[in-house]
């Protein structure tokens, strides 16, 4: 039997997630290979990528839709892989859409699914439960409410803690870059962090209602300075081209591959929602979240979606400890929104002290590493647990 084990991995963050469980299922089992679709984080923790993934991350079916015949190339690729018995299994990342193609075909060939940071089916589309039924052998829940949504509905699930909070323990953080901010304090400047997101769509989207917040908030805070944290080169490159000569008076600096040291100098954030909004929970870092998408994509979000949040930590605390707005038409709502949001919390020292109280809770309660490990071993127990012998049962 094959010792491959095949990802498939759309988004950067994922890309992250999977690297650490590749490295955590190599370190239970160094026999095994990984192969699939994914990014440059699973190539450097030995997965052979066939597929730059990540590359085409997208959301929303109007950014789907002129890239249908391109992913249902990928999905056949794969299931020719699968056909041939070249894996023993099939572990998931995030990434639905896409997903669920390879999902049906590795059940096809009898291939045992894992889905790994599972689609928040709880929050919206959750007629497609039907599909996790359907092509899904085993769950790996990062949330505890994914844990109850998915076992409640007769699937086979593990809670195994989010994969982002690994990552803010395993990172070191550069001391050196720290410490010039810690200067900056001491002088009486404020950091500022600026998170404009991991996607293309979203820094084009969101980095100009960023950046016009800025420029109020720098009139109303002078000591403030604002730390950009981009994703990828391409994305300070954007930002910095769209600076008017009137805003080289701003304290903006950009910086490629520091947003951890970012969220950990910062007093407090504005971000555009993601996963990162963890680490900065972790971290124990005020943020002030938002997240901009068109007119028809809310009309049509307004109807599926069932939550009152949609940032992660808020989801887990009974309180909006970050608070946040999804931005659609005209931005000036939200511009306004995120400067006397970020205003008040550099401000008002009593609701500041209450949000990192709030803050330090939900750390306590949920920050714990170990995630990649367990959901490593749980992979391990459930592949081992149907190819005994004595176990006439499916995966399931």
């Amino acid at each position: 039997m094959s010792r491959s084990i095949f990802f498939s991995v759309g988004e950067p963050s994922g890309d992250q997630h999977a690297a650490r469980l590749i490295k955590a299922l190599h370190h239970i089992d160094e026999t095994l290979e990984f192969r699939g679709f994914g990014g440059s984080e699973m190539r450097a923790s030995g997965c052979e990528i066939e597929v730059e993934l990540t590359q085409h991350a997208v959301m929303g079916f109007l950014e789907v839709l002129p890239k249908i015949r391109q992913f249902l190339k990928f999905a056949k690729r794969a299931e020719c892989v699968f056909k041939a018995g070249q894996v023993q299994a099939v572990v998931l990342v995030d990434f639905p859409g896409f997903n669920w193609h390879i999902a049906k075909a590795a059940k096809k060939h009898g291939v045992p699914v894992f889905y790994y940071c599972p689609p928040q089916l709880w929050a919206w589309a959750g007629w497609r439960i039907r599909k996790m039924r359907r092509y899904v052998d085993h769950v790996l829940a990062v949330l505890p409410i994914e844990e109850r949504y998915f076992g409640d509905r007769g699937i086979s699930t593990t809670y195994v803690g989010h994969p982002f909070f690994d990552a803010v323990y395993e990172m070191k953080l550069d001391g050196e870059f720290l410490g010039v901010f810690e200067k900056d304090q001491e002088s009486g400047k404020i950091p500022i962090g600026v998170l404009p997101g991991s996607r293309d769509h979203e820094v084009q989207r969101t980095w100009p209602i960023l950046l016009e917040a800025i420029r109020r908030l720098h009139l109303r805070n002078p000591h403030a300075r604002f730390l950009v944290a981009a994703y990828r080169e391409s994305h300070a490159l954007l930002c910095k081209q769209m600076l008017t000569k009137e805003d080289r008076i701003l304290p903006i600096d950009f910086f490629v591959g520091k947003t951890s040291e970012i969220i950990q100098a910062s007093q407090c954030a504005m971000m555009v929602s993601g996963s990162v909004s963890l680490e900065l929970m972790a971290r124990q870092t005020p943020a002030v979240v938002t997240y901009r998408v068109g007119r028809l994509f809310y009309s049509i979000a307004k109807r599926l979606v069932n939550l009152e949040s949609f940032t992660l930590p808020n989801l887990m605390s009974d309180q909006k400890v970050y608070p946040e707005m999804v931005s659609v038409g005209n931005p000036e709502t939200t511009i306004e929104f995120l400067t006397q949001s970020i205003h008040m919390l550099l401000n008002d020292q009593q609701y500041s002290r209450e949000v990192r109280e709030q803050l330090r809770d939900l750390a306590c309660r949920f920050a714990e590493p170990g995630a990649s490990s367990k959901a490593a071993q749980a992979i391990i127990d459930q592949l081992e647990s149907a190819n005994s012998p004595a176990d006439t049962k499916d995966l399931k």
